[in-house]
């Protein structure tokens, strides 16, 4: 028996193969497209008051912890 595995598990591991080179490729396209516009004032003020936010909450679950 040359080949230990039904017909079936190899069409979905190649299908799940095939899907992960996908997802890779639009994953790559998608930050290209994102370098190539540049954020405005409004978006990157939006963006580091949401980083100021994640890192107070996560300050504030960590005295919580204690």
């Amino acid at each position: 028996m040359i080949n230990s595995q039904p017909n079936d598990q190899n069409d979905q591991n190649d299908q799940d193969e095939l899907q992960k080179y996908l997802e890779g490729k639009a994953k790559q396209e998608e930050e290209k497209e994102q370098e190539a516009e540049p954020l405005s004032a409004y978006e990157a003020c939006v963006l580091k008051e949401s980083a100021k936010i994640h890192e107070l909450i996560a300050e504030a679950r960590k005295e919580v912890k204690k």
